[in-house]
């Protein structure tokens, strides 16, 4: 059996919550199509996220990582399409900032995903979720934790499926939250994470 990489966030930026952190906890240890999911949580910590999210990949030698992240605002799941060799903006839950840093000292400028990111779109789409490619995962976590993958699978020389998936807010963080947000069920966001998973060969 194949094993998928799945990994979420904590709470972040003043968010009390993040649906990411509860669909990885419930598809922990499931199958879906050929893959035997492993779920990880990861910090909101420019220093730490990374480190973590490598270190599972060479314990574990997955077939597959798929991150995902919350993107409050948003109303379509979006795969992402490149990640960016900067780190920059907020402060994470550490407090730490950075402003034009890079993730890797001479890196590439940017790795392109290698999930099938428009099947998913198409197959998403076909069942009634919206779902668009998108083309920026910014510089913050999310952005440093895609690079931090598709960099150490590069170096070391493997191809598996790997990149990075952004979520719209659940209802109960749009309800809980200070301004106004589309939102989804978590049972609609769980169900198409799921039909994205289902996308991989």
């Amino acid at each position: 059996m194949k094993k998928l990489l799945l990994t979420g966030f904590e709470p972040f930026l003043g968010f009390p919550i993040n649906p990411t952190e509860r669909i990885v906890s419930a598809l922990n240890g499931q199958t879906i199509g050929d893959y035997k999911i492993v779920g990880l949580l990861l910090p909101v910590d420019f220093s730490s996220a990374p480190n973590r999210i490598v270190e599972e990949v060479r314990g574990l030698g997955p077939d597959a990582v798929i991150s995902l992240g919350l993107a409050a605002g948003r109303n379509a799941l979006t795969p992402e399409r490149i990640a960016i060799n900067c780190r920059d903006g907020a402060p994470d839950n550490k407090g730490v900032a950075l402003e034009d840093a890079p993730i890797a000292e001479g890196g590439p400028d940017g790795y392109f995903s290698s999930l099938p990111i428009r099947t998913m779109v198409n197959v998403l789409k076909e069942n009634g979720y919206p779902a668009e490619i998108s083309n920026s995962a910014g510089t913050y976590l999310c952005n440093n934790v895609m690079y931090s993958v598709l960099h150490e699978l590069t170096v070391s020389g493997r191809t598996i499926p790997a990149g990075f998936i952004h979520i719209p807010a659940s209802h109960e963080l749009a309800i809980s939250g200070k301004k106004a947000m589309p939102s989804w069920s978590e049972s609609d966001l769980l169900e198409a994470v799921k039909i994205a998973i289902n996308c991989l060969e």
